[in-house]
Formats: structure tokens, sequence, C-alpha cells
């Protein structure tokens, strides 16, 4: 370890420049001296002030480097027409790679403010210094490659044959690459043999920590797929889940049900097994209602004369049953269609005018997103009835607010079916049957 922090300081920094380092603190210290300080007091003094001076000089590196250097980076990134630059800036690779700065300062120059008090001080804070300068190329080298998987995703390759799988296992190799490089620093062993120690005990690790290694592979790929997170709302049947995230750790996910009670889930089980996210509903501009209802078939009949005519009184429906009747009758006319049979014909029915009547009340209602899609459409007719399902999505996402708008909905629709002469199918009951005998 001191040696190749030896080597690395040669190279950055001449012998002679570090010779003038140390006369110029033994200079420093005489000069103190000879204000009449004692030994100790000057030697301590002249401590000090050199460590003052080491991280004033770590801080001055951060501001030129973070504050001047990363700041026209960024700005001729914006400028540029190039999209790499962008890529990289998005990716924060350049913000990552300024903040080894301060630690190179003090990696190089800790030693000589140190030289007359502990070396072995002097060396562990140099070592800290390179395992924060080590992860922190870990963090750029992983930036980078998810700044690259960007840039691969704006050529046509990508679009058949994607490698996000492929950039993820670089990922990991990474990281552990990383985690032993710093074991080995902290243990002042070499990397190498780091690895040969650790393959020949990895089928005993895999045996004795088979669900950690599970953990965190699950951790990695749900933290790199971006899948959950805390607060997040997910629904795993299979766990009898349906609540909000609270915690994530390596070996287990805690889900707090609606009912207040906690499911604990295995955090493979997120990548191994199904579950469904609400978080894109939370976040996008509605939440779904997909509703029906369900009309008796046998209601189900011609428009009359008299219904037509009670229909144009209702607000919405004016407009369209008159442009509709204009439509109808110009056909019939020029088909030569003998209206005096039903059968013949276009007519409008009861349940096509309700139904155009759900369309424009979910268009004109403030609590009903129109910038989403809207479908009111009949379903295959079951022994039920004929389902009328209502598709649309509501502005309000929270669930007390979304249910008491999809209840006045269908509490509305419920209330005006008979305003069309149509009947909701429903069961009968113990009142029907007694009012068949009677």
């Amino acid at each position: 370890m001191n040696d190749s922090l030896l080597s690395i300081k040669e190279t950055v920094i001449p012998k002679e420049a570090i010779m003038k380092q140390y006369e110029f603190l033994d200079n420093l210290e005489q000069w103190l001296l000879n204000l009449g300080m004692n030994a100790d007091v000057a030697q301590f003094s002249k401590i000090v002030i050199s460590l003052v001076a080491v991280f004033l000089l770590a801080f001055i590196a951060k501001l030129i480097v973070q504050e001047i250097l990363l700041v026209t980076v960024e700005k001729l990134a914006k400028k540029t027409e190039n999209l790499w630059d962008d890529f990289l800036v998005e990716r924060k690779v350049f913000q990552k790679l300024s903040r080894i700065a301060p630690a190179l300062v003090v990696m190089f120059t800790i030693e000589i403010a140190l030289s007359d008090y502990s070396l072995s001080i002097s060396h562990v804070i140099e070592k800290i210094c390179v395992l924060y300068i080590v992860f922190a190329m870990v963090l750029v080298l992983a930036a980078l490659l998810d700044a690259l998987h960007d840039m691969y995703l704006t050529t046509e390759t990508a679009q058949v044959r994607p490698i996000k799988g492929y950039v993820q296992l670089v990922k990991i190799i990474l990281f552990l690459l990383g985690t032993v490089v710093l074991v080995s620093i902290i243990i002042g062993k070499n990397p190498l043999n780091l690895l040969v120690g650790m393959g020949a005990s990895a089928a005993l690790l895999m045996l004795v920590f088979k669900d950690t290694i599970l953990g965190f592979v699950a951790s990695v790929q749900v933290s790199a797929n971006n899948m959950v997170k805390p607060g997040d709302w997910i629904q795993m049947p299979g766990r009898n889940a349906d609540g909000t995230v609270i915690e994530i750790s390596l070996n287990t996910v805690k889900v707090q049900n609606w009912d207040r009670t906690i499911s604990t889930i295995p955090t493979y089980a997120l990548v191994s097994e199904s579950f469904t996210n609400w978080k894109g509903m939370q976040e996008s501009d509605g939440r779904r209602i997909k509703r029906s209802l369900y009309i008796d078939m046998r209601s189900v009949k011609f428009c009359s004369n008299e219904l037509i005519e009670k229909l144009k009184k209702v607000h919405y429906l004016k407009e369209y049953i008159e442009q509709r009747s204009l439509e109808i009758e110009e056909y019939n006319k020029t088909m030569q269609v003998d209206t005096s049979i039903p059968v013949n014909g276009r007519r409008m029915t009861n349940l096509g005018v309700f139904r155009k009547y759900i369309e424009f009340y979910l268009q004109n209602n403030p609590n009903i997103n129109n910038n989403a899609t809207q479908i009111v459409r009949q379903l295959q007719p079951t022994d039920k009835g004929i389902p009328l399902e209502i598709y649309c999505f509501s502005v309000e996402k929270s669930w007390e607010l979304y249910e008491a708008i999809q209840s006045d909905l269908f509490d509305h629709f419920l209330a005006v079916v008979p305003h069309f002469e149509l009947r909701v199918f429903q069961d009968p009951s113990g009142e029907d049957f007694q009012k068949l005998i009677s």
C-alpha cells in the first residue's frame, strides 16, 4: 500500500517539489521558534497550520473543479449539437468525477503536513482517501455505462437488439470488483490473491449465504430497473400484499396493507414472481374507471317519436338527436325505405341514445380527464343482460376521492336509465316473487 502510494506521488509530484515542502515547513518551525515559542508549541503550531493549509487547498480544489470547471463543461455540453455530452451531463458523470479532486489533494499532501507528528496517522488518512477515490471511480464508471447505454438507445439497432441486460451485468461485475479492491486496500492484500481465495470458497459461501446472495442480486435488479421503491403502492396477491412499500432491505420488503397489517415479502420474490406497481397510475394524469351497467335486453327497442321528443329536452342530447334524426331521415329517403315497418331503414335505439348520453356526460364532467381515453361500449351479452362498460379516467387519484367520483357517476347513470325506457338487470328477489304470487 505504502509503496503504491509512494510511486503514485513520485509520478504526479516530483521528488524535488516534495523536498521543498519539507524545507518550507522546517523554515516555518524555525520562524515560530524565533518568535519566542518553545519547541513543542512551535512544532504543534506548524502541524496545525499545515493541516489547515491541506484542507484549505482541498476546499479550493473543490471550488475550482465543481464551481468553475464543472459549470463550464455543462454549459458547453448544452451548446453543442452532439448528444453524447448531454447524456454524460444527465448521468452526472462529470459531477461524480469532480468529487475526486479534494481527496487527491489530501492524499498527496497529508504526509508532508504530519511528517513530524505521526506517519501512521497520515498513512491511515491516505488509505481513507484511496478508498474514497476507488468508490468514487466505481460510481463514475457506472454512470458512464448508463450514459453509453443512453447513446446506444438513440440508434436504430437498439430497437431490435436491446443491451440493457448486458449493461446491468457489467455494472454488477464492476461493483463486485470495486468491493474486492476496497477490501484488499483495507486488509493490505493483493486484489488478485483475494479473488483467488474467494473463488476457492465460493461454493461454501453460496451454500451458507444463499438467501443473502439471492436478496442482494434481487436488490440490484430492483434498483437498476426502478421496479419499486419505498412509498410505491404494490399489489401481490400471491403474498397477500396490497398496500404501500415502507421498507426495502437486502432480504425483505415490508408492505403496509390498506387494513394496516404488515406483509413481509422476500426481496427475490419481486424478481421471481409477478406483482403490480401502481406508481405509474399515481404519477399519471388520471386513475382508470372501468365498470359496467347490465341492461335488461328485453327493454332495448327503437325510439318512438314520443321518446325522441322527450329526449330532445335533455341538454346533452338535443343537438345530437336533431342532427342524427336529419341523417336518418335523409338516408331513408335516399334509399326509398318503407318506414311503416320498423325493421326497414335506419332508426335510433334507446340503448344507443343512452350510450351517447353517457359519452356526453363524461365529456362535460370536470372530474373526468378528457385528455385520456374515454370509451362507452357494449360487451358480449350474458345471462345477466347486456354489459354497458364505461371506461374513463378520473382526475383525482387518491382512493377516497376516486371512489366518490366513481360512485357519483354510477348513481347518476342508474337514476337516469328509466328515462330512456330501459331497465337495469337484477336477479329476482323475494319481493319480486311475492308480487307475482299476489
